[in-house]
């Protein structure tokens, strides 16, 4: 028996250092912020579609959320701490024409990164917006970034 036990820790031992498969891509909390209506409002400069948050959407604001998405590059180059997070890739995203509002997180990040292509995934605080209408209606503030995702 000792010989078994010796020989399932040996064993075990080098797994344990090895980083894991990432297993959380597509997110689960993606398609809570997509399930969003809008209204037409109006403020001092005019109307606009004023986002109505669900009440599933409502119990995430303040709360910490992991999320996997496609940077937008940068506008000042390669680096920066503030981007654009979207669900889907740059050729179908909010910004290209074909997803809404809903798919794009603002994330504001605690550290300078470099612009990647590849799928990464980021922690940070999610910031409902339903009154700024010049602001994205999802912000990701406190941001840490947790890597590029490799499958």
């Amino acid at each position: 028996m000792r010989i078994f036990a010796a020989l399932l820790i040996t064993v075990s031992l080098p797994a344990m250092g090895q980083q894991k498969t990432y297993t959380g891509f597509p997110s689960v909390v993606w398609p809570k912020l997509y399930a969003i209506a809008y209204v037409k409002s109006q403020d001092r400069y005019g109307d606009y579609e004023k986002p109505v948050f669900t009440e599933t959407v409502k119990q995430l604001d303040n709360q910490t959320i992991v999320l996997p998405g496609y940077m937008v590059p940068f506008e000042n180059g390669n680096t920066g701490n503030r981007f654009m997070l979207t669900s889907l890739p740059l050729n179908a995203c909010y910004f290209c024409g074909v997803g809404g509002p809903e798919t794009v997180v603002e994330v504001f990040l605690k550290n300078v990164i470099s612009y990647t292509d590849k799928p990464v995934e980021v922690r940070g605080i999610l910031k409902l917006n339903d009154t700024d209408p010049d602001q994205m209606i999802y912000r990701l503030e406190q941001a840490e970034f947790l890597g590029v995702i490799d499958f």
